[in-house]
């Protein structure tokens, strides 16, 4: 198989786990579980997803086992993207490709379709892990963590102080670093810790930190030059709400070498990890290459 179809198949296997682990049930509570499924199922890379399942058969555990913390990840970053949609935030109208979840639905039942998946990612790991209760706590504490007030939520904190001010530097380092990257660094951590291959952790780490950052470089990128029928969403909306990116920081060139230096980065961080280390080098190249 190629990075590409292997990537694909664990897609798919991610998406098949939350078709089955977010339940549609019969009552008072089904609008808020049709809401969840509606933003978390049917579209998305699935990246974070796929990272944890690679690198716990990179650390020699079956893929099945990992798939309840794979699920619980992309429920997360699901739960982020319906609130980082909302009015009080971003106030996005399309969100890949159809309408975000507080306009299919309303704001209020959006709110608690991400508090649900929110709660939903950690009762999945609790009620499925199959692995100790040392190593599972040791995975929600590390998926806690970076989803939190120290991790992907401090990084929504500051973009949203950001757009009162004119970010430097320091500042769209720790947003893009904590808003995007520490999911894809608990993603990927996730994986070594379920698989008990703890020396493995710092590399990875390494590689999720450079991955993360450049994947949201890209993202500024294509906003600039992106296709919204393609992106799923409008493009130039960070020039439009005067946001501070990259690009305009440091300019287009100046953004593209910085993506180019993180992928070299974070290949040679796993180059010696045998097939599933080649699996996310040729990973980080494909998505610095992405055209959405």
């Amino acid at each position: 198989m190629t990075w590409k179809e292997k990537m694909n198949a664990r897609a798919a296997a991610v998406e098949a786990a939350l078709e089955r682990l977010i339940p549609l049930p019969e009552g008072y509570n089904r609008p808020v579980y049709e809401a969840m499924r509606y933003s978390c199922l049917g579209g998305g890379k699935r990246l974070r997803g796929v990272l944890t399942l690679a690198t716990a058969k990179m650390g020699g555990l079956d893929m099945k086992q990992a798939e309840p913390f794979a699920a619980a990840v992309e429920m997360i970053h699901a739960y982020s993207l319906i609130h980082d949609d909302l009015p009080a935030m971003d106030n996005d109208d399309l969100r890949r490709g159809k309408p975000t979840c507080h306009l299919a639905f309303d704001e209020a039942t959006a709110i608690l379709a991400g508090d649900g998946l929110l709660n939903l990612a950690f009762e999945t790991i609790l009620e499925h892990s199959a692995l100790s209760a040392e190593t599972t706590l040791a995975a929600m504490r590390l998926l806690a963590k970076c989803s939190g007030c120290r991790g992907m939520i401090g990084g929504q904190t500051a973009d949203m102080q950001a757009e009162k001010v004119q970010a430097d530097a320091a500042l769209l380092d720790y947003i893009h670093t904590h808003k995007t990257g520490d999911m894809i660094e608990a993603a990927a951590g996730m994986g070594v810790l379920i698989s008990g291959k703890t020396e493995y952790m710092e590399p990875v780490a390494t590689y999720a930190r450079c991955v993360g950052l450049a994947f949201q470089i890209v993202d500024d990128i294509l906003d600039v030059v992106g296709d919204s029928s393609e992106l799923g969403k409008p493009a130039g909306s960070d020039a439009k709400n005067h946001k501070s990116t990259y690009v305009s920081l440091y300019g287009m060139e100046q953004a593209k070498e910085r993506v180019e230096h993180l992928t070299e980065s974070a290949q040679e961080a796993v180059r010696a990890f045998g097939e599933e280390g080649a699996f996310l080098a040729e990973l980080a190249n494909g998505l610095a290459l992405r055209t959405k």
